[in-house]
């Protein structure tokens, strides 16, 4: 037989389509040609498979081999062909019988002695073989990786002669299995924070319902080390969550994913990252922070020195939940449904009022300005993180709560909302808010009221009931009250900051 069918995975996003890697042998003058829309990488496959096939006790064919990559419209890169390729050369010269390889499909990266490699994008790629009816065989590089994925059997190898040998029907080949880390106790804990009482109670409402924080104050208030917790009082991921965190991961990592299973992603980029850092990009678009930091938290510190065009791209991915990046040769949609926390300081100087402020209230405005209206309307909340009261660290401190404490509320809360709705509050579509956050007309009448003189949106009214149904189910009750109303109000810091800026102009 000249001819050879082998199955494989491409990797494009999330999304893991078919490629058949097809092998012709015709007389000729030896070459090997390579088609099929390959990169670079993948053209230098003919290297590496010919020596693998060489040192693994084979014969390469002395004659004009073919080789297409299908559909050939798709963009293919990386090494993760070389199994495959392989494996079909092997097939079309007759070395390897063909009965066997309709039920399979191979992914791996091949050493010049034949070992098999890890390859990135492995558990898309096993997910989709699975749903396609047939058995992945992968690198044992792969095999932690791929072990998460409870259903089905994934088959690991490592040389191209296991591999031969299984096909021969000589050998098996091992069942991919992995044993999740165990999710320990977050080293970082709430009873560290000294005082800031409103910030570790916004922080509560925060996990509770999924919503967006910003965090506003001097330097040393606490702010970082309020976000760092955040994570500590979530709940653990679910299987559903757990395995797409960790097939957007393994597009960029190939090994360990086993040690953040169950655990909320947390991203901290820095303020000199690009916009293709944060959301994603490349001529194969790859994911960006906002897509490793699905089902997570995205906190940005030094919130004004970003880039406003880069700030300003978040806007469409916090309310869908997505990103779509497309580009001239592929066009790829990540997750990035993330919990938004930013920290900032109030002016240049990093204080706005007393002896340590020496800017003018319109360098402050010109500071804040730095950071869009449209962007700062998609925080819920926002809240002033103060210095402590003189003589607070002199006095013996008493225990806070533990995040552990805090957790136990956070997970009653969000069992009410699952109850409620089937999602948490931060995720309630207009409809649902109508539904769900239904205010008595006095409160509705008062509400209108305070957000005229505040200037807000109705995507702010919108906001507000969803922090304020959040604040009732933290304290176990059904409907919103004027009380719950109020407090979800307070947490507005950044609107307040700004009309006092703008009246002191005048």
């Amino acid at each position: 037989m000249s001819l050879s069918k082998v199955l494989t995975r491409a990797a494009l996003g999330v999304q893991a389509p078919l490629v058949t890697v097809e092998v012709h042998i015709s007389k000729g003058l030896p070459a090997l040609t390579l088609v099929g829309l390959p990169e670079t990488t993948v053209k230098e496959a003919r290297e590496r498979v010919r020596s693998a096939i060489i040192n693994s006790g084979f014969t390469f064919p002395a004659k004009r081999v073919t080789i297409n990559l299908a559909p050939a419209d798709l963009p293919k890169e990386g090494g993760r062909y070389d199994l495959p390729i392989a494996i079909a050369i092997l097939a079309a010269s007759e070395q390897l019988p063909d009965a066997k390889l309709a039920h399979y499909e191979f992914l791996g990266e091949l050493a010049l002695n034949g070992a098999l490699c890890g390859v990135q994008a492995s558990i898309p790629a096993a997910m989709a073989a699975l749903q396609a009816g047939r058995q992945m065989v992968l690198a044992e590089e792969n095999q932690r990786d791929v072990g998460l994925i409870q259903q089905g059997e994934t088959l690991v190898g490592k040389h191209l002669l296991e591999i031969c040998a299984f096909l021969h029907n000589q050998s098996t080949l091992t069942v991919a299995y992995s044993q999740p880390e165990a999710l320990q106790q977050e080293s970082q804990d709430l009873s560290e924070i000294i005082g800031q009482e409103q910030g570790r109670r916004a922080l509560e409402i925060t996990a509770a319902g999924g919503h967006n924080l910003l965090l506003l104050g001097p330097p040393g208030t606490g702010k970082t080390m309020l976000a760092t917790r955040l994570p500590g009082i979530m709940p653990p991921l679910d299987d559903q969550e757990a395995l797409e965190c960790a097939a957007i991961n393994s597009l960029v990592s190939s090994r360990n994913l086993h040690h953040q299973w169950r655990r909320r992603p947390f991203r901290a980029p820095h303020h000199s990252a690009s916009l293709y850092a944060l959301v994603g990009g490349g001529a194969i678009p790859r994911p960006g922070e906002i897509s490793l930091a699905h089902n997570g938290v995205l906190f940005l510190d030094e919130l004004p020195e970003f880039d406003r065009k880069v700030l300003d791209a978040l806007r469409e991915p916090i309310e869908s939940g997505e990103i779509a990046i497309s580009r001239t040769r592929a066009k790829v949609t990540y997750p990035a449904r993330f919990q938004l926390i930013g920290a900032m300081n109030p002016s240049p100087t990093g204080h706005y009022q007393g002896s340590h402020n020496r800017c003018t209230p319109q360098q402050v405005l010109r500071y804040l300005s730095r950071l869009s209206g449209p962007f700062l309307d998609r925080f819920d909340l926002s809240l002033e993180i103060p210095l402590l009261p003189s003589g607070t660290l002199s006095q013996k401190q008493e225990v806070s709560e533990s995040s552990e404490t805090v957790l136990k509320r956070v997970l009653a809360a969000r069992q009410r909302q699952i109850e409620r709705a089937g999602k948490i509050n931060a995720h309630l579509s207009n409809p649902e808010i109508a539904q769900c956050c239904v205010l008595r007309q006095d409160d509705a009448i008062w509400l209108e009221a305070v957000l005229n003189s505040l200037g807000l949106s109705v995507r702010a009214w919108q906001r507000i009931l969803k922090v304020a149904r959040t604040i009732a189910d933290l304290a176990g009750e059904e409907t919103i009250s004027r009380q719950h109303l109020q407090e979800a109000v307070g947490y507005r810091s950044i609107d307040r900051l700004l009309i006092f800026l703008h009246n002191s102009l005048e």
